[in-house]
């Protein structure tokens, strides 16, 4: 499960922000206009995902666990929805209460 989604070259050509996902995690390429970070953050440290909406392109939250938020920018709406779902999908006891059961 190797995908990768890069922020709109249309918006900002130099720093494209990169979401690559694989088995146990997920790598959060910041680039900057010289340099960048890379954040690579477990499915099991992340307890939430937020998306801002703009006009034509999205801006993607990543809150870890016991570490400071992650913001991505210039994601298609499309592009942030699925890395949202993505993440969701693969985080653990997403969706379940504190007894292991499904919520209502």
């Amino acid at each position: 499960m190797a995908e990768i989604f890069r922020s709109s070259s249309f918006k900002d050509p130099i720093k494209r922000d990169e979401v690559e996902f694989n088995d146990k995690g997920v790598t959060f390429r910041e680039k900057k206009l010289i340099g960048g970070t890379d954040n690579f953050v477990f499915y099991s440290d992340i307890s939430g995902v937020e998306i801002d909406n703009g006009l034509f392109f999205s801006t993607v939250r990543v809150i870890p666990r016991a570490r400071p938020e992650i913001v991505l920018n210039n994601f298609t709406k499309g592009d942030a929805r699925r890395i949202k779902e993505l993440i969701l999908q693969n985080v653990p006891h997403y969706g379940s209460d504190t007894f292991g059961g499904p919520t209502r």
